[in-house]
């Protein structure tokens, strides 16, 4: 083979083999574009789309979060308010309570001062007619001791007489 036939066949043999690399890069690129570019793309959507649910449910989690911390900070409020009005009620109740033991106490006291006074009224009056009842008791047993028929005759006839003389 001479040398320019020979240099042909390598001149074909350089340029198959640039031909084939170039073809191999055109089908390397076709399967990136028709099948990895897609499933990469794919893939980072997917991603991005949880990316995008993970940050709206951290967002909806951060607002619930705040609410809710109102929440407590009014319940706490009312905690307090609800304390002060049952304190407050509390001690109306204690002093209703006082007040009412005070004038039922000073209305048994007057009660007993009343029925002390009555007692007392009532023991005088008993002791008066036992002391009464014991004198004419004693002044008949002494009437019987010191007058004697003789002496009721005189006394029997003066009161006779004393009738008579107011009439």
């Amino acid at each position: 083979m001479d040398q320019a036939q020979q240099q042909f066949y390598i001149n074909v043999a350089v340029w198959s083999q640039v031909v084939s690399s170039i073809l191999f890069l055109a089908v390397l690129v076709w399967l990136w574009v028709r099948f990895i570019q897609p499933a990469v793309l794919t893939a980072q959507d997917n991603s991005n789309k949880q990316i995008a649910e993970a940050e709206r449910h951290r967002d909806e989690a951060k607002a619930t979060l705040e609410m809710l911390g109102g929440e407590i900070d009014g319940a706490k409020r009312d905690a307090d308010l609800m304390k002060a009005r049952a304190a407050s009620q509390a001690e109306r109740e204690y002093a209703a309570s006082v007040a009412e033991a005070t004038e039922a106490g000073d209305r048994a006291l007057r009660n007993a001062g009343g029925e002390l006074d009555r007692a007392r009224a009532s023991a005088s009056d008993q002791l008066r007619v036992e002391l009464l009842d014991r004198a004419l008791a004693e002044a008949r047993v002494e009437a019987q001791r010191r007058v004697d028929a003789r002496v009721n005759g005189v006394l029997v006839d003066r009161f006779i007489a004393g009738l008579e003389h107011k009439n």
